[in-house]
């Protein structure tokens, strides 16, 4: 093992024992290499590291703190990977959401109020055939960021709204070259939105898979 995965190990460990909590401030660079029995240059670069991932906030003349580890924070990397897509990749990204998104809209149904329920039917209304694609794609994500974020379950919804905002090349183009996509897609959320409405978890997760399902095999025929 690294020398600095081994660091990066050790200073999980304190994390996860609760030795070290969020928003705590680590133990000065000397002091823990010599707790942890390393150099401190494999702790320096174990820093680094996790200072990418978020796990770890360094201040420049305060010290090194634990972040609020919050699943918005450290999913921020997960973003920028699914961000780097290829065109050859996206229909796994596709595949991922088909799993994971129609679960999220199955929660949602269950906790939808009424201020959810107004929010969802504005976006609804306020799209038509008369807004230009690039208009059509930022309703989408807005549709489906709404409809997650209601799961009440914030690491899926993150995780899910990743995946979503990688795609919007995808759907893009979808929309420029497949005829009726545009009609289509409003009236899928349409749909949805029904079945939220009326708190049906059933069939709003088979719509949303439904919905999902169309892009990736477009997706598929087109590649």
């Amino acid at each position: 093992m690294a020398v600095t995965d081994e660091a990066i190990l050790r200073i999980r460990e304190m994390i996860i024992s609760g030795e070290v909590q969020p928003g705590m401030r680590l133990p000065p660079e000397k002091e823990l290499s010599e707790r942890l029995g390393l150099s401190r240059s494999s702790l320096r670069e174990a820093v680094k590291a996790l200072e990418v991932i978020r796990v770890l906030d360094v201040r420049r003349g305060d010290g090194t703190y634990v972040t609020s580890l919050e699943p918005a924070l450290l999913l921020e990397a997960m973003s920028f990977v699914v961000d780097l897509h290829t065109d050859r990749s996206v229909l796994e990204i596709f595949g991922v959401r088909r799993m994971l998104e129609p679960a999220a809209t199955a929660l949602a149904a269950a906790r939808m109020d009424d201020e959810t329920t107004t929010l969802l039917e504005r976006m609804v209304e306020g799209i038509d055939l008369s807004h230009g694609v690039e208009v059509l794609v930022q309703h989408d994500l807005a549709f489906h960021r709404a409809i997650v974020a209601t799961a009440g379950n914030e690491y899926l919804s993150r995780l899910v709204e990743s995946m979503s905002s990688g795609t919007v090349r995808a759907r893009l183009w979808r929309a420029l070259t497949q005829e009726g996509a545009t009609e289509r897609t409003i009236a899928e959320h349409r749909g949805i939105l029904v079945a939220l409405r009326d708190r049906d978890a059933r069939l709003a997760e088979a719509l949303m898979l439904s919905h999902i399902a169309g892009i990736e095999e477009w997706l598929r025929k087109a590649s």
